[in-house]
C-alpha cells in the first residue's frame, strides 16, 4: 500500500515540476539568449549532477562510452537549445503538449529503427497523436499569427531525440544505473556547453545590465535544479518502483500543469487547440494501452 502511493507522489511531483519547465524557459528568455539558456542548463545541472554521482562515473565500461556521448547529446544537449529556441516563437504551453509526442515517437522509432515490435493499438495511437498535433500547429498559426508555427519542428525533433535516446539506453545502457548514466552524459556534455556559453557574450557587461537578467538568472537555476537534475533522479526512482508504462503516463498530467501556467501568464489558447490537445493524448493513451488478457 505504501509503494502505491509512493508511486503516485512521484508521478504527482513529476508532473507539476516538467509541467512547470516550460514557464521557466519562456520567463529565462526575458534575459538571456536562446543559447545562454541552453547552455546554462546544461553547466548547472551538470554542476548538481556531478555533485552527487561524480564517484559512480569510474564505473562506466569503455564500450559503454560511446553510447553514453550519445544519449548524452541526444537526450539532453541538443533538446536544451531547441526548446529555447521554439520558445522565442511558440508559448510555453503549445510547446509542453508538443512535447507529450515523446512516447509515441519512441515506440515509432523502436519499431523503425531498433526493430522493436509494436502492437496494432500502438501504431493507431502514433496515427492520432499526429493528427492531433496537425491540428494543433495549423490552428495555432490562425490564433497567433505573430508566432511561427514552423519553430514547431526544433520540438518534434527534440521528442525524436529523446525517443532515440529511451530506445538507446534500453538497448545498450541496461545494466548501468540510472544515476551512473546521468552523470556519464552530462560530465561529457558539460564541455561543449561551457564552449557555447563563452561565445554568447554572457560574459559581457551588455548580458548583465539588463534589468530582467538577475530574475532569469533565478528561473533557469529552478529550471535546471529541479526540472532536469531532480527530475531526472525522480523519474529513475520512479521506473525503478513501477513500470515505464506507468512512469511514462506523467506525459499525461505534465500538459495540463503547463496550460495553467500559460493561462496564468497570458497565453492564447482556443477550444480547437484544447481539443487538439485531447487528441494528442489520446494517442499517448492509445500507445501505452495494454491488450486486455485472454482467458
Amino acid at each position: 500500500m505504501n509503494n502505491i502511493k509512493s508511486k503516485w507522489i512521484y508521478l504527482f511531483v513529476l508532473s507539476i515540476i516538467w509541467g512547470s519547465s516550460f514557464i521557466l524557459i519562456k520567463k529565462s528568455l526575458l534575459g538571456l539568449t536562446p543559447y545562454q539558456l541552453g547552455a546554462l542548463r546544461i553547466i548547472i545541472t551538470g554542476f548538481f549532477l556531478l555533485l552527487i554521482g561524480f564517484k559512480t562515473i569510474k564505473t562506466i565500461r569503455k564500450p559503454d562510452w560511446k553510447w553514453i556521448i550519445i544519449t548524452g547529446v541526444l537526450g539532453s544537449l541538443i533538446p536544451a537549445f531547441f526548446f529555447a529556441i521554439a520558445e522565442t516563437e511558440i508559448d510555453s504551453a503549445v510547446v509542453s503538449i508538443l512535447n507529450s509526442l515523446v512516447p509515441l515517437n519512441t515506440i515509432l522509432l523502436g519499431f523503425a529503427v531498433f526493430k522493436i515490435t509494436s502492437t496494432k493499438r500502438q501504431m493507431l495511437g502514433v496515427i492520432v497523436g499526429f493528427i492531433g498535433t496537425a491540428i494543433l500547429i495549423l490552428k495555432g498559426a490562425d490564433l497567433n499569427p505573430n508566432q511561427n508555427y514552423l519553430y514547431a519542428i526544433f520540438v518534434i525533433l527534440s521528442t525524436l531525440m529523446y525517443a532515440a535516446n529511451v530506445n538507446i539506453i534500453k538497448k545498450h545502457l541496461q545494466h548501468v544505473k540510472p544515476l551512473t548514466i546521468a552523470a556519464g552524459n552530462f560530465a561529457v556534455i558539460i564541455i561543449p556547453a561551457i564552449i557555447i556559453l563563452l561565445f554568447t557574450d554572457f560574459f559581457s557587461a551588455k548580458t548583465f545590465e539588463k534589468p530582467e537578467f538577475k530574475m532569469a538568472m533565478v528561473y533557469i537555476t529552478i529550471l535546471s535544479f529541479f526540472g532536469t537534475a531532480m527530475a531526472k533522479i525522480l523519474f529513475n526512482k520512479l521506473v525503478h518502483m513501477s513500470t515505464p508504462v506507468f512512469a511514462s503516463s506523467v506525459t499525461f498530467v505534465m500538459p495540463i500543469v503547463a496550460l495553467m501556467w500559460g493561462y496564468l501568464d497570458g497565453e492564447a489558447f482556443s477550444l480547437i487547440q484544447g481539443v487538439a490537445s485531447i487528441i494528442i493524448l489520446l494517442g499517448v493513451y492509445l500507445s501505452h494501452k495494454k491488450h486486455p488478457k485472454r482467458s
